[in-house]
């Protein structure tokens, strides 16, 4: 045999390797439900959805458990794992596609589309390498792993081998049982030093385990919250929800997320996200659950307090359209010669504040409910405030509609915003008898829109310098829609082509894309 990574003959040490994985007496048997929970947590911790322990023998590696993948054994040549097991410590590959050792690797390149690995070696006692406790991701993953994982991916690896020690040799029991508990030990004192708490049930429900979080936030006894009493730990008006959401997850099997108030040791509730993931044996039967709670009471208040100020500044922005407005409706009853002219600048005023609920900043809450407006009637409503004589139209809106939601209302509010007002100020819009023509086409996965000036001031070229108005609307359209923007100094007339990909429009267009 030759060794993978240096090319070198290796027959010797290879077949000594392969001597201590039949030591352990787990060479090439089918997956155990014994390491389920260890791969569970490795994913949980993470924050992965694929954990495997991956044992590398002969041409190919295999996996003894797994939690997200349904492969069972894959050439050598392709192991991640072959690498990581030669290590020192937990190799990370943030991103495998640019990483020259995987780029080219069919794992990387077909199913499972590895982005993301990370593998902390697994080594016997006498120094050979055997595998790999590994977890790997779909997505890439600049930020790597946290010390806190690193660390964490270590001392579950040294609890895969002390599992494996514990059945090489039934003589060594008592000592491997030691360091199966000074292992089990060090992760308890991780998970007491995660800012979180963590939770653990058996299939049923039953929670036996809190960690030193958990006991820290409630102030409650240890122990006293085993079993079903931690439900008397939240507030009465989320309790019969809690319960509903946590049967659904135990009667399917699906994952449990929720929002709830949680009593803290202080008496006062904060809310808080509950998570937690089930851990199931090759039979798709559950034997764990493993969770977490995380306190997001401050993000909460932070949220609310953003809404109310958002509401508050609309209210009050709202209110200067309708102040404005209603003096000019007044001064125009002591003028009646200024009655028509009177009626335009309300016109105008009224169409800017409808656009003004648009590209004000929103939460969640207050977006504004565009539902199935489509973009003609958007921009039609806002091209309202540079309508000529009588109401007359001076943006002629033409070609393919489309679906629009307030996915896009601000960027392309903001785009055309700042060409009609540099048109009103300086192009066809400033002059008595110019007009745009403004022209939008679906060409397949592209959205196309065109303006084009008529009638302006001749132009003698771009100007000297972009001002800020002219960032805003690139940055717009390429930093917000993902799109291209050209713009062409005809003496004509100023052309400006948006192009843009067809689901930057619509939340709608963009999840029907991606099913």
């Amino acid at each position: 045999m030759r060794d993978n990574r240096t090319g070198s003959s290796s027959d010797a040490a290879e077949q000594e390797r392969l001597a201590a994985l039949r030591a352990y007496g787990v060479l090439h048997t089918a997956p155990e439900v014994d390491f389920d929970e260890l791969v569970g947590l490795a994913a949980r911790i993470c924050e992965t959805p694929t954990a495997l322990i991956s044992l590398v023998a002969d041409d190919e590696q295999w996996f003894k458990a797994r939690v997200g993948l349904d492969a069972c054994a894959t050439p050598r040549d392709w192991s991640f794992c072959d690498h990581a097991m030669r290590g020192e410590g937990v190799m990370v590959v943030p991103d495998a596609t640019q990483d020259l050792r995987f780029a080219d690797n069919p794992l990387v390149t077909g199913a499972p589309d590895i982005r993301f690995y990370a593998g902390a070696p697994l080594v016997s006692r006498e120094g050979q390498p055997l595998g790999s406790l590994c977890v790997i991701d779909s997505r890439p993953r600049p930020e790597g792993l946290s010390d806190l994982q690193i660390e964490t991916l270590t001392v579950l690896a040294h609890q895969v081998m002390a599992q494996m020690e514990l059945r090489r040799s039934h003589a060594a029991r008592a000592g491997m049982t030691e360091q199966l508990a000074e292992s089990e030990a060090r992760f308890r004192a991780i998970a007491d030093s995660m800012p979180q708490m963590v939770w653990s049930t058996l299939p049923d429900g039953f929670h036996d385990y809190y960690n030193a979080r958990w006991y820290e936030f409630t102030g409650v006894p240890e122990g006293s919250t085993d079993g079903e009493a931690w439900n008397d730990m939240f507030h009465p008006e989320d309790q019969d929800r809690a319960w509903a959401r946590w049967r659904h997850s135990l009667e399917t099997g699906d994952p449990y997320e929720i929002e709830y108030r949680l009593r803290h040791r202080s008496g006062v509730y904060r809310w808080t996200l509950g998570r937690a993931m089930p851990i199931r044996n090759e039979d798709g039967e559950i034997v764990r659950w493993f969770g977490t709670c995380t306190d997001i009471d401050d993000l909460k208040r932070m949220e609310q307090s953003k809404e109310l100020l958002s509401q508050e500044l609309s209210h009050r922005i709202k209110n200067i359209f309708a102040v404005v407005s209603a003096l000019i409706a007044l001064s125009a009853r002591q003028f009646p010669e200024a009655k028509p002219f009177a009626g335009v600048v309300r016109t105008r005023i009224n169409a800017l504040a409808r656009a003004h609920e648009f590209v004000r900043p929103h939460t969640e809450t207050s977006r504004p409910l565009v539902g199935t407006m489509t973009l003609h009637a958007f921009l039609a409503d806002l091209f309202k405030a540079y309508a000529g004589p009588e109401g007359a139209a001076r943006v002629r809106l033409s070609g393919d509609d489309a679906t629009f939601d307030d996915q896009a209302a601000t960027s392309v509010a903001l785009l055309f915003h700042e060409l009609a007002t540099n048109a009103a100020k300086y192009g066809a819009l400033s002059t008595d008898g110019g007009h745009v023509e403004l022209e939008t086409r679906n060409e397949g996965d592209r959205f196309i829109l065109g303006w084009r000036e008529y009638g302006g001031p001749e132009l003698k070229g771009p100007p000297a310098r972009s001002g800020f108005g002219s960032s805003l609307a690139t940055l717009s359209v390429e930093g917000q829609l993902g799109g291209r923007l050209e713009r062409v100094w005809a003496s004509d007339g100023l052309r400006v082509i948006a192009d843009l990909p067809a689901t930057a429009l619509s939340r709608r267009r963009a999840a029907l894309a991606l099913e």
